[in-house]
């Protein structure tokens, strides 16, 4: 990737990328000469160094009563903006309730295919452990480990990186007994319904999400973000949980 095209996927503008990589070039110059270097005219370089510098990756000084400019050190800007990344990363809890709060209506999100899947999946480990401190789980076994197959086994296995429990509810079959059996290894507690209740899908309950996905005929994920329809579901699958008795090893 060439340097004007990584500083544009930075969030530059392409003159602000021009101006700053001529000015690289010269090490430091004045407007003139760093015009002339980007190619531009001498009123816009102004202006954007003005801007550059607003944003640390130039700075300014007198030379002969006329201003030059000269870039500051790429692994300084990289520092300065690895600090600012940490500062709003320290602050996103904050921001998630403020945002939780501020989402009163439900949102409703609809994805389609095995990458609809792995959005949801990632979107779980993604949301550990600022909001997902324990997984809820309503699920054929069966099902999923023949549609999502190793894309399934990787996010139990990011899962258990990130240290994130579940307590699933799996249809009895024997893939799901044998499942069972590897709760311990895995962070996570099993219980089994009846074979008798016919079921496809898989659910997930974390924080104030749920998602409900159709696995028979067609691939589609159903994500619901409300802290009330997430309570309400977490309840019923704490009533089912408690009548369930643990599986015998």
């Amino acid at each position: 990737m060439s340097l004007e095209k990584t500083l544009k996927e930075y969030g530059l503008k392409e003159k602000h990328a021009k101006v700053y990589l001529a000015c690289l070039e010269l090490g430091s110059g004045s407007i003139l000469k760093i015009s002339q270097k980007a190619a531009l005219p001498r009123s816009t370089t102004e202006v954007i160094l003005s801007a550059l510098a607003e944003r640390g990756f130039v700075s300014s000084f007198k030379k002969r009563n006329a201003k030059y400019f000269s870039t500051e050190d790429p692994k300084k800007i990289i520092a300065d903006a690895k600090a600012k990344a940490e500062l709003l990363e320290k602050a996103l809890p904050e921001f998630r309730n403020l945002y939780a709060r501020s989402n009163i209506i439900p949102t409703v999100r609809l994805y389609h295919g095995r990458e609809g899947m792995k959005t949801v999946l990632n979107e779980i480990i993604a949301d550990t452990p600022l909001s997902a401190k324990e997984l809820l789980s309503f699920s054929s076994y069966d099902d999923i480990a023949e549609r999502l197959g190793k894309d399934f086994y990787t996010f139990v296995k990011k899962r258990i990186e990130k240290k994130l429990p579940v307590r699933v509810i799996l249809r009895e079959s024997e893939k799901a007994l044998e499942r069972a059996r590897l709760d311990s290894q895995e962070l996570r507690q099993t219980r089994l319904i009846s074979a008798s209740y016919e079921h496809y899908g898989h659910f997930f309950m974390w924080g104030r999400k749920i998602a409900m996905m159709s696995l028979k005929n067609e691939w589609s994920v159903l994500i619901i973000e409300s802290e009330e329809l997430a309570t309400s579901q977490k309840g019923l699958f704490e009533a089912l949980w408690d009548s369930l008795p643990v599986p015998q090893s």
